[in-house]
C-alpha cells in the first residue's frame, strides 16, 4: 500500500479527493494539509509518505529549495505536483528538482490515481504539453552525445552498480537482492540516478549512460526490458 501526502491551498479539494482515495484498496492517505512550507516539511517528516502529492501553488518559483528540503527531511518520497495552469517554466523547475510527476488538475482524480501507481512503480509522467520543453531542457543540461563529458561522473560509485543492474530489466526487489541492500535503499539510488543525470525514466538514464561510453551493451537491452 502506497502513503501519501496531500498538499494543497484548497481544502474543500482535498477532503473530495481523500474521501475518493479512501476507495482505493493500494493507496491510503496517510495526512493532509493547507500549508506553508514549514508545515510541509513537518508533516512529511511524521507521515514518512512514499508519495506527497503537492499543488505547486504551494511551491511557486521556490520549487527546487522547497524539494529539496523535503528530501532531506524525507529522502524516499516521491514527489507527484498538481498545477492549475500549464506553465512550462515551472514544469522544467520542477523536473530539475526531481519531482517525478506533473499533472494539470483539469486532467481529473481518476487520472492522478493512475498517475500514483505509475509512480509507486518507480515511473515518472509528465502530460505532452510541457514534456518537450522539460525534455529538451534537460537535453541541454546533460550536455550532447559523443563528447568527452563523462554523464556518469555524477553518479556515486553504489549509483552506478544500481544503473548496470536496472539496465539489465531488473526492478526494485531484484536489484535489492542482487546487491545485497533494501528495497528503500535502492528506490532512494534510482531517484538521485534520475535526478543527477537529468532524466525523469530509467530508460532515460540507461540511453544517457549508454551514449558516455561506460556501459556498452546498455541501451539495446534498456529498450527491450525498461518501462516507458
Amino acid at each position: 500500500m502506497l502513503r501519501l501526502l496531500l498538499v494543497d491551498e484548497q481544502r474543500m479539494f482535498v477532503e473530495a479527493l481523500t474521501q475518493y482515495l479512501s476507495t482505493e484498496s493500494d493507496l491510503w492517505v496517510a495526512d493532509s494539509s493547507y500549508p506553508s512550507e514549514t508545515d510541509l516539511l513537518e508533516r512529511a517528516r511524521i507521515a514518512w509518505p512514499d508519495i506527497a502529492v503537492v499543488d505547486i501553488a504551494v511551491l511557486g518559483t521556490r520549487v527546487h529549495e522547497v524539494l529539496r528540503r523535503l528530501e532531506e527531511v524525507c529522502p524516499d518520497v516521491r514527489v507527484v505536483v498538481l498545477t492549475s495552469t500549464v506553465d512550462s517554466d515551472l514544469a522544467v523547475r520542477a523536473a530539475r528538482a526531481g519531482a517525478a510527476a506533473w499533472l494539470p488538475k483539469e486532467r481529473g482524480i481518476s487520472e492522478l490515481v493512475e498517475v500514483l501507481r505509475l509512480v509507486g512503480r518507480g515511473h515518472a509522467w509528465y502530460p505532452p504539453e510541457v514534456l518537450g520543453e522539460v525534455l529538451c531542457a534537460l537535453r541541454r543540461e546533460a550536455g550532447p552525445a559523443g563528447t568527452d563529458h563523462d554523464p556518469l561522473a555524477v553518479l556515486s560509485v553504489r549509483e552506478r552498480e544500481v544503473l548496470a543492474v536496472m539496465a539489465e530489466g531488473k526492478r526494485g526487489r531484484q536489484i535489492a537482492a542482487e546487491l545485497f541492500i533494501s528495497v528503500q535503499t535502492v528506490r532512494k539510488h534510482t531517484r538521485g540516478i534520475l535526478t543527477k543525470l537529468n532524466v525523469h525514466t530509467q530508460l532515460e538514464a540507461a540511453m544517457l549512460a549508454s551514449s558516455g561510453g561506460e556501459m556498452p551493451a546498455l541501451a539495446e537491452t534498456a529498450v527491450r526490458a525498461l518501462p516507458r
